[in-house]
């Protein structure tokens, strides 16, 4: 689980993870990183919003993950959306493995941020695709609850 969100610096996020999906659970995990790519996400330019989680040879790996060339690396640069591996003890991984292939689940990046200790991290969210008429749902009760608040500041300035 991610700690307290105060302490995070977000490198990148998923707006759109929560508005596409029903997030079941959230889970943190480590990425291998080079040090080029630990500089970009640094300078924090870097998309996740149309990365995925999957398994390959009994491994986790973060997929189409966008982070930037470093300007100021020579040569030694590293590839933009290159398969980045993440990290987990094997229970983690086989819970989260088992979810996606019995129920039909997918792993979603939600953030990319550094820990109070400088290190990388990935919070993962176990979801479930949303339909159309989910995604209507989620808006109509939002408003709702906008105009409710706006409704509730009114009477208590009038009173």
């Amino acid at each position: 689980m991610a700690r307290d969100p105060g302490t995070q610096r977000f490198a990148a996020q998923n707006r759109k993870a929560r508005h596409n999906y029903f997030i079941e659970d959230t889970i943190e995990a480590g990425m291998m990183l080079v040090g080029t790519e630990v500089k970009s996400l640094r300078s924090g330019k870097a998309s996740i919003g149309e990365a995925f989680a999957s398994e390959k040879g009994g491994e986790l790996f973060l997929f189409n993950a966008f982070i930037p060339e470093y300007a100021a690396a020579t040569r030694f640069n590293h590839e933009p959306r290159r398969p980045r591996k993440l990290l987990l003890r094997g229970r983690e991984m086989a819970k989260l493995m088992g979810a996606v292939t019995r129920e039909g689940m997918t792993l979603v990046p939600l953030s990319i941020y550094f820990n109070e200790r400088g290190i990388a991290k990935c919070q993962l969210g176990l979801a479930k695709g949303k339909r159309k008429v989910d995604k209507r749902d989620t808006l109509k009760e939002r408003d709702w609850q906008r105009s409710q608040a706006r409704i509730l500041r009114s009477r208590n300035r009038d009173g």
